[in-house]
């Protein structure tokens, strides 16, 4: 059933889910390593590698490059990397313009925009309307400390890069609204035409895990960085990439367990993964759940409490814990998460919207939200196309009746098979919405 309808009915289980699966492979990952491979200088094989939109537009853009690129298959499937010659590129006249379009993937515009600063020639890169919202002015400051020329008028995409002359030196970086922006300097800053680059950061520092995600994907490449300190002029002897499954993806099929009093194993993630992500089975421990970590990760279902939880460095399973805490004894609160309303839609109003909508309490606040459980009801879930808002929100229909899933296509930008793992997870059915149940503004712009 891959080919979602428009709208897809969640019909409740009559029991506790109990089963494993491993979804996909690492979104955050693999888009790391597309640009990594893509700079190694040889054909290099990702083995796990994501296929979903953002990792097919970062693939697109990577070929309009002049790099090979590909990507087969669905997770675990295989992305290669394969570079034409040893060296970067012919550089494109300055009077040419390549045109690069990178959807809503923040990843890709984000470090893209710092790849092509490597490069003579001239890039603009441009998203969906949602990506012209979506900040990058930081990284643009980044890249003009660097001696980059960078236009982004409105703070925001499209951006256009003057590429080449990196001149390394101390750069000072905000990390404050996206850490994607240090972690994009730090993929492209040991392939720089430089001595050395180091990053100071200015403020504080969201997503954290994130960032050491990157310097640790940096060490296993075998490139050298010393603190926020990187060499140019390196070079990567990796031919082959392994990549973890999706930590974030794992959070739904954790919390399926969770919120129905069951147990579900993920194979192949362990609580050392490069991923922050899997500190969300340490929230749902505090929530009651019984996790095991070996010989696989496992979440046992129990009396469900709530919360006060600070998930700054595990933002992307604020809506998953969203969907749990409808389900718990007693108010959850969710702390430190301003930076979401900068996502693929502002995270924090739509899912104060769409658990009102289903009967839940909220007082929603500058960056998080109080859930009050109450009687829950049936309705239709606006998802903002924000592939977040339907994984997580489809978990209550295993709950409640009446539970539709609006636009469960948006699940295509990091897990296209999300609906059919749910299904084959808890033996849940999925039914294509009659034409006569209309939809309902939620309010919420995306």
């Amino acid at each position: 059933m891959t080919n979602y309808p428009d709208q897809l009915l969640i019909h409740p289980i009559s029991g506790p889910v109990i089963g494993r699966l491993t979804p996909p492979g690492s979104k955050s990952i693999s888009n790391r390593a597309l640009p990594l491979a893509a700079l190694a200088g040889h054909p290099v094989t990702l083995h796990g590698c994501l296929a979903s939109d953002d990792t097919a537009v970062m693939v697109d853009s990577l070929n309009r490059l002049g790099y090979r690129a590909t990507l087969t298959g669905v997770a675990p499937g295989r992305a290669s990397g394969d570079r034409r010659d040893s060296q970067l590129p012919n550089p494109l006249p300055t009077t040419s313009e390549v045109e690069l379009f990178v959807g809503n993937s923040g990843t890709t515009m984000r470090f893209l925009t710092a790849l092509v600063a490597l490069r003579p020639g001239r890039y603009r890169l441009d998203g969906v309307p949602r990506m012209r919202e979506r900040p990058i002015a930081d990284l643009s400051d980044a890249l003009d400390q660097l001696g980059i020329h960078i236009s982004a008028p409105t703070g925001c995409p499209p951006v256009v890069v003057e590429g080449g002359g990196w001149k390394g030196g101390i750069i000072r970086v905000k990390s404050d609204v996206s850490s994607q922006f240090l972690s994009g300097l730090l993929l492209a800053a040991p392939f720089a035409d430089c001595d050395q680059t180091t990053f100071s950061i200015d403020g504080p520092v969201v997503s954290r895990p994130y960032i050491d995600m990157t310097l640790a994907m940096l060490r296993q490449w075998g490139l050298s960085v010393d603190g926020l300190t990187v060499p140019g002029r390196q070079h990567t002897a990796v031919t082959s990439y392994n990549i973890e499954p999706d930590a974030s993806a794992a959070s739904y099929l954790f919390a399926a367990a969770a919120i129905t009093g069951g147990r579900v194993s993920v194979p192949g993630l362990r609580m050392d993964s490069l991923q922050g992500d899997v500190g969300f089975l340490e929230a749902l421990h505090r929530m009651g759940c019984r996790v095991e970590r070996s010989p696989e990760l496992t979440v046992h279902g129990g009396p469900l409490r709530g919360i006060d939880i600070d998930m700054n460095a595990i933002s992307d399973t604020v809506m998953t814990l969203g969907a749990v805490a409808l389900f718990a004894q007693g108010p959850t609160t969710i702390r430190n998460v301003a930076h979401i309303r900068h996502k693929e839609t502002d995270r924090l109003a739509a899912l104060a919207t769409e658990l009102r909508r289903l009967g839940a309490e909220i007082t929603e606040t500058a960056d998080g939200l109080t859930i009050q459980p109450r009687s829950l009801q049936g309705a239709t879930i606006m998802t903002y196309d924000d592939h977040r808002m339907a994984m997580s929100l489809a978990l209550v229909g295993l709950r409640v009746p009446g539970v539709v899933i609006n636009d469960p296509r948006c699940v295509a930008k990091t897990y296209p098979g999300f609906f059919d793992d749910l299904s084959s997870l808890t033996g849940v059915k999925l039914e294509r919405v009659p034409s006569s149940i209309g939809l309902r503004d939620s309010g919420v712009s995306s």
